[in-house]
């Protein structure tokens, strides 16, 4: 029974019987949340400590990880393209951004797409060897062939008028999901194996939904492969010009293709849209996902993959973390921001870790198909899409992971000003920001409907939203609104500037200041707690003394104050604290010594007080070296700790109930601070009757 006793401890805590495999979890994940500590700041300092050490090694693997995934490369990648198929012009001077019909967008296709896609020649007009075909700037792999595809609407897809019915025939509508034509069109009947004719659904494409600047396009459609070989793709291309591949009803056609760098190991996936809206015209976009799909292949490579490694095993660890502190304080866990904010950032690194495991796998399979037949197109544009996506997450979690910091620094009187400015607000600016998004929505509409046909910055709701957002920043044209309407342009835009700028920013503003005031006086007026500089101070000095430094004398601080510059005058608090600080006083103890001889509670020694310390710093300094004394006294215990531990054994009843010397003296600090702390709030207490009772007598 002994021996089943001895595995078995209780926990201080809840009161209930300790396993050992909790003792276990108990020291490994040991933080402010699965143990109460808030009476007893120090340990709650030790235990932040502690976190906050194993959390910037968390942070750096993150950052290493994150800033290994980019680098300038991929910029100067991108740039590259666009500056290729987006700036090259044709003979006639037609670019892809300038395109506006269906005429500029094939002679962008017949000139500068082709010029740029194929590079058969050298600068010198010398051909290039046939090995080396395929290439853009002779240092960029094309990957596959590039593809046309088209998306349609159905003829008489919308309604005419009664009134013009008889001389308007066909309508076609703007593009739709549901309006989408998947019928044979053009000369399906005289090619049936064509696919440039017959519509091929997203599923057998193996596309994506698209976003592009109007509409929202599903990924099939009708499709027409062009050739490694320019001269095959330029015969192609004439071919739909003459067919007349795009016709009424056409809506959007895409040029999609992959590039990749092996000097740099990176893909760009490029995709030009050209959309037909119903008013006619054109409309070009485009996207370029420069992306690091193959992640290992050179040294740093792997030293990332060591780092990825490292960043699960910590993800795992904060998981069992985050478990445990739910189990011990239940639903109250949520009701803190931090907790909220910590769930958040390990759901995203599990999504981050699922896709980088997913996309290795993916890209690999790819690209063995792609060589084993290198005349098909590569469909790089959803992993591409993903790939972005997946870069977006991390950065967020490095984001999320920098702000999380503040959990561990955020508790002491300093840190919490800010947290405790907002919470003390949060009603009133809960108030004011209904009131501004009333006013705000409002301006928004107004903005839309006033301008919307003849200014960009206002053509959607959305637009106008975020344009009268920058407004407030000051970046605004006010000559498109004046142009738009010479009277109302400008009322509109002294209207805004007035309610929105002059108004309702003071009123935040003001709110803001005013709470922060409010909090930094109470703040002034509180008692200062052992902070984190504090335990680290005096970490260091355990350490120095262990190495056999000498310490300060720390007294010279009480004679420097009172028989110094300040002799025989008043000594505020700050004065005190600012002197002291100096010696090496933490700010716990600076307050417990000011409050005990503070008698009247004012936050001032006057020269009465004063002497009554002067009178006591023998005593201090006694106390100081029976301390010292005790220190030495328990380091020759460590060192006939054998003969102390043969000397319990052979007596029974000598064993474990003993109190070591550091736990001693650890109690004898907390009740001799507790006291000194109770001395002062009564002392306080007692000033404030006085002055109520003078008050009273007046």
């Amino acid at each position: 029974m002994a021996d089943k006793d001895d595995d078995i401890n209780i926990d201080k805590d809840t009161g209930k019987k300790d396993s050992p495999l909790r003792r276990l979890l108990g020291t490994i994940w040991n933080t402010r949340y699965t143990s109460d500590v808030k009476e007893d700041q120090e340990l709650l300092v030790q235990r932040t400590f502690r976190e906050l050490v194993i959390y910037v090694l968390f942070l750096i693997f993150v950052c290493i990880i994150a800033f290994g995934m980019s680098s300038t490369n991929m910029y100067y990648y991108t740039k590259v393209m666009m500056d290729l198929f987006l700036e090259v012009r044709s003979p006639e001077g037609i670019s892809f951004r300038t395109i506006s019909s269906v005429d500029d967008f094939w002679k962008f296709a017949k000139g500068p797409l082709l010029n740029s896609l194929y590079w058969e020649k050298w600068y010198n007009n010398e051909p290039l060897p046939a090995s080396t075909f395929g290439y853009i700037y002779y240092e960029n792999k094309l990957l596959g062939v590039p593809r046309l595809r088209q998306l349609r609407v159905s003829t008489n897809s919308c309604t005419v008028n009664e009134e013009f019915e008889t001389f308007i025939t066909d309508c076609y509508a703007m593009y739709s999901k549901d309006d989408e034509d998947t019928s044979d069109f053009g000369r399906a009947a005289q090619e049936p194996n064509e696919t440039a004719w017959k519509y091929q659904s997203q599923d057998t494409l193996k596309g994506f939904m698209y976003w592009g600047k109007i509409h929202l396009y599903s990924g099939g459609g009708y499709i027409k492969d062009l050739h490694i070989n320019k001269e095959t793709s330029n015969q192609i291309i004439n071919q739909l010009i003459d067919k007349l591949w795009i016709q009424r009803g056409a809506r959007a056609v895409f040029i999609s293709f992959t590039v990749y760098n092996a000097n740099i190991n990176l893909f760009c996936v490029i995709t030009l849209l050209v959309e037909f809206p119903a008013t006619g015209g054109a409309i070009p976009s485009w996207t370029f996902h420069t992306v690091k799909l193959i992640r290992y292949v050179t040294t740093f490579d792997m030293f990332i993959l060591g780092c990825e490694v490292v960043f699960v095993i910590f993800v795992l660890y904060y998981i069992i973390e985050e478990i445990m502190e739910i189990s011990f304080t239940g639903y109250r866990y949520f009701l803190d921001f931090w907790n909220i904010l910590d769930v958040v950032l390990l759901f995203v690194a599990i999504v981050c870790i699922t896709f980088n495991v997913y996309r290795s796998l993916t890209i690999m399979s790819k690209l063995q198909e792609l060589l084993s037949n290198p005349l098909q197109y590569a469909p790089f544009e959803n992993i591409g899409f993903w790939e972005v996506r997946f870069n977006n997450a991390v950065a967020i979690t490095v984001f999320i992971a920098w702000v999380k910091v503040f959990k561990y620094i955020s508790f002491n009187k300093t840190m919490t000003q800010l947290s405790t400015t907002l919470s003390r607000c949060a009603k009133d600016l809960l108030g004011f920001f209904i009131m501004f998004f009333i006013v705000f929505l409002a301006f928004t509409q107004l903005g839309f409907l006033l301008f919307g046909t003849q200014v960009n910055d206002f053509s959607t709701f959305m637009n106008s939203f975020f344009t009268l957002f920058r407004i407030i920043l000051g970046d605004f044209d006010f000559h498109q609104l004046e142009q738009a309407n010479r009277i109302l342009g400008p009322i509109f835009f002294m209207l805004f500037v007035f309610f929105v700028f002059f108004v309702l920013i003071n009123m935040f503003l003001a709110i803001i200041n005013d709470t922060y005031s409010e909090v930094k006086s109470d703040m002034a007026k509180q008692t200062d707690q052992f902070i984190m500089s504090d335990y680290i101070r005096q970490g260091y000095q355990r350490i120095w003394s262990k190495l056999g430094g000498k310490k300060d004398n720390k007294m010279e601080g009480y004679e420097k104050i009172l028989s110094g510059e300040l002799s025989g005058k008043a000594v505020h608090f700050e004065d005190w604290k600012k002197e002291l600080k100096k010696s090496g006083y933490n700010e716990e103890e600076i307050e417990e010594v000011f409050a005990k001889y503070d008698i009247d509670g004012d936050r001032v020694l006057d020269p009465v007080e004063q002497a009554k310390m002067l009178e006591e710093l023998q005593k201090i300094t006694a106390m100081m070296d029976a301390s010292k004394q005790k220190e030495g006294a328990h380091a020759f215990d460590e060192v006939n700790e054998e003969d102390s531990d043969e000397e319990k054994a052979g007596h029974p009843g000598g064993g474990g109930d003993n109190v070591g010397m550091d736990d001693f003296m650890a109690l004898t600090r907390r009740v001799d601070r507790m006291e000194t702390t109770l001395k002062g709030m009564i002392n306080n207490i007692d000033a404030v009757l006085v002055n109520l009772v003078n008050k009273i007598q007046r």
